[in-house]
């Protein structure tokens, strides 16, 4: 059994008549009804790996692992040369998520750092909608990767793929609702962050994708089609969006690398995070500018090549938006997350 969200359709799908997809993807289905989706990343700043401010982080992480659905732990190239560890925490019942804010020790530790005496950074964006503003789709149904690690999910085939639109028409709300975001965002260069605590309101409509490439099966000529050939192309897209975020509507975006829980080791698991001004102007750098094509078209051919034999995952997930999102940054450098866009900046004592 599984349970859908579905509204009469108002408004046009995106389905060219007759459109059979070119090769076969699984979207994620929840079991039973569910009002909130939660993933919440919490991390912190620092100006390398390793010392007693990542041991701390860490040995908080492990200690809140009671109550999270899954987690993962992450690390990325923060701005200005900075570290950021990451930890990832999926729920499908948002009082549960609620009770973990209120009682675990890694977000107690947030909440009462003191951005005048703190030495790192540390940020907390929390991504929550209901499931009829939330998309997916998986290259391999057989790994369970972001909001799939919870229990009560699953992976079904579908059509609803391989034409630019499909992802929009894979969100039920777009029956009714056209997600468009309203004005522009303005980048701002002068935020005062530092020794400050600042709470960001995103604008209605943003739209955040978690997009992930696994490679830690392939060998032999996959891993080389990977490493040399598919990463540079993912890796020249993400280039190009956060270097033209004014075009591409690009507000914040994150390359991800998957730790080891134990050994802290990398592993062959990258997902780029990445938080878009409206769906329409991700929408139109997929369809239309050579860097996405380039990765579309790869990972196409790359499945009709190896066919099931296929050991290149990749995936993603999308949600959209509404206001009331929560971000907040402790002493961060200015450039973090939402940061230079944000409409409203809310400082907390």
């Amino acid at each position: 059994m599984s349970w859908t969200v579905s509204y009469p359709r108002v408004l046009p799908e995106r389905r060219p008549p007759g459109h059979e997809p070119r090769a076969p993807r699984w979207t994620l289905v929840l079991d039973a009804p569910t009002s909130l989706l939660t993933a919440d990343y919490l991390a912190v700043q620092l100006p390398e790996r390793g010392g007693p401010a990542e041991e701390e982080f860490l040995a908080l992480a492990r200690a809140s692992a009671d109550g999270p659905e899954s987690t993962e732990l992450l690390v990325a190239t923060g701005p200005e040369g900075t570290v950021e560890l990451v930890h990832l925490a999926y729920w499908k019942d948002p009082t549960a998520h609620e009770r973990w804010l209120h009682d675990a020790p890694l977000p107690t530790w947030f909440d009462r750092l003191d951005p005048a005496t703190a030495t790192i950074g540390a940020w907390h964006e929390v991504l929550q909608v209901h499931p009829d503003r939330f998309e997916t789709i998986y290259s391999d149904p057989r790994w369970p990767f972001g909001f799939a690690g919870c229990r009560g999910t699953s992976r079904e085939p579908m059509t609803t793929n391989g034409y630019f639109g499909a992802a929009r028409d894979r969100f039920p709300v777009s029956a009714i609702d056209p997600l468009e975001a309203v004005g522009k965002q303005v980048r701002r260069t002068d935020v005062p962050s530092r020794g400050r605590r600042l709470r960001v309101e995103c604008s209605h409509d943003t739209a955040v994708i978690r997009s992930g490439q696994f490679w830690e099966p392939a060998e032999g000529e996959q891993l080389v089609d990977y490493e040399h050939n598919l990463q540079s192309k993912l890796l020249t897209g993400m280039d190009h969006l956060r270097e033209h975020p004014t075009d591409t509507g690009t507000l914040s975006l994150r390359i991800l690398t998957s730790l080891d829980p134990a050994s802290l080791a990398p592993r062959r698991e990258t997902s780029v995070l990445g938080y878009f001004h409206a769906l329409g102007e991700l929408e139109e750098w997929a369809a239309s500018h050579h860097t996405h094509l380039a990765i579309y078209e790869h990972a196409i051919e790359a499945k009709r090549h190896w066919g099931d034999a296929r050991s290149v995952v990749t995936w993603h997930e999308v949600v959209v938006l509404p206001r009331s999102a929560r971000f907040e940054y402790v002493n961060c450098v200015p450039t973090t997350g939402l940061l230079p866009f944000a409409p409203t900046l809310l400082t907390l004592p």
